[in-house]
């Protein structure tokens, strides 16, 4: 990360910053590769297990075998922690298909999907986290406008209820007019995490969405 990095962003230590510094707010990270996302996705799951919340991961196929191996790695006893629903495990593109009416995110749908999901969450009355890469899908597919709506939706969803919200996209999905797009998708969240940044304990963070255009990637 370049040297302007201490000046423009905000640095935090990764456990104060998802347990105190945006512990009910909506997140979003645009990463330059899989390294630093699966880094800071690390911090935000384990995190969120070790305080004793239940951390629900809307995610790939491929980056949930990704943190799981990972939380294996550190000690994590993912079946009992999945056994016990502290570590709710979804697959983003079948999560999709539950309220996408003719490629666009049907609001009464995604409320009854989403509410069904954070009950479950909220079961056994532990503080909630969750990360979610369905936007990410739908603008990897060119769907721009659905994942901005999709965006909208969680942001009204999460007016109702108190719980973090994390998502990413990967930058190389940003192929044209990249911070003109960056800005449209950072104005619906209320903090930004640095995508270049690969440290699993720091997070370099911005606010203010307004004046994020271009300063990421």
């Amino acid at each position: 990360m370049e040297n302007r990095e201490n000046t423009e962003w905000q640095m935090a230590d990764a456990n104060v910053f998802w347990g105190e510094i945006a512990p009910a707010e909506h997140i979003v990270q645009i990463y330059e590769n899989d390294e630093s996302f699966m880094n800071i996705l690390e911090g935000f799951v384990s995190s969120g297990l070790a305080a004793g919340e239940c951390v629900v991961l809307i995610a790939t196929a491929a980056h949930v075998t990704a943190l799981t191996e990972r939380l294996s790695d550190n000690g994590f006893a993912v079946a009992d922690l999945t056994a016990d629903d502290q570590l709710i495990l979804l697959d983003a593109e079948e999560i999709l298909t539950q309220f996408m009416v003719n490629g666009w995110p049907e609001a009464k749908l995604f409320n009854e999907t989403v509410t069904k999901i954070i009950r479950r969450a909220t079961d056994r009355n532990r503080p909630v986290r969750a990360f979610g890469e369905m936007v990410a899908i739908l603008w990897a597919k060119g769907e721009k406008s659905a994942t901005v709506h999709l965006e909208i939706l969680w942001n009204r969803f999460c007016e109702t209820q108190s719980f973090c919200l994390f998502c990413a996209y990967p930058r190389n999905g940003f192929t044209q007019d990249i911070h003109s797009s960056a800005h449209t998708i950072c104005c619906t969240h209320a903090k930004m995490i640095s995508g270049k940044h690969r440290s699993a304990t720091k997070i370099f963070y911005k606010t203010a969405p307004e004046q994020l255009a271009g300063i990421v990637i």
